[in-house]
């Protein structure tokens, strides 16, 4: 049993990791995706009852919204596996703009977005944490979290 985590700034390749290396093992909760906290809240508490690996898609930019699915993870024996992701507001700006218009968030998102981020540890709860970056070519290059 497997909960995955990933943090990071809007158009940061967060769903686009999740489709090269999750795709096909891992459940995927999305917020864009469900549209409510509480249609979230009943996929992971589903994830969570039926044993089931997932991975939460969201920017999950504060400790407190990451302990709403850390804490019932390890509660239920779910390893929790952490992926922040490398999130500069230049970057992350040119993504979005380059994203087909129905995906864009509004620029002022990521800017202020960027003002709330709180880096994770592994002291959240995490049994492993790492690091992600975007290389050329839209390649991820992923490294072990250093504090």
């Amino acid at each position: 049993m497997e909960m995955i985590l990933f943090m990071g700034l809007q158009a940061t390749g967060k769903s686009s990791f999740y489709r090269e290396k999750f795709y096909r093992t891992h459940v995927r909760v999305s917020l864009d995706m469900l549209r409510t906290r509480h249609r979230q809240q009943l996929l992971v508490d589903a994830c969570i009852v039926g044993e089931t690996k997932f991975v939460v898609d969201n920017t999950n930019l504060l400790r407190e919204e990451r302990a709403r699915f850390i804490q019932p993870a390890r509660a239920a024996g779910f390893r929790v596996i952490g992926y922040f992701f490398e999130s500069k507001v230049a970057d992350a700006l040119r993504r979005n703009a380059a994203r087909p218009e129905e995906e864009r968030v509004p620029d002022v998102a990521i800017p202020g977005s960027s003002n709330r981020l709180q880096l994770p540890s592994i002291e959240e709860g995490f049994d492993n944490l790492y690091f992600v970056r975007l290389a050329d070519g839209n390649q991820f290059n992923v490294e072990n979290w250093k504090s």
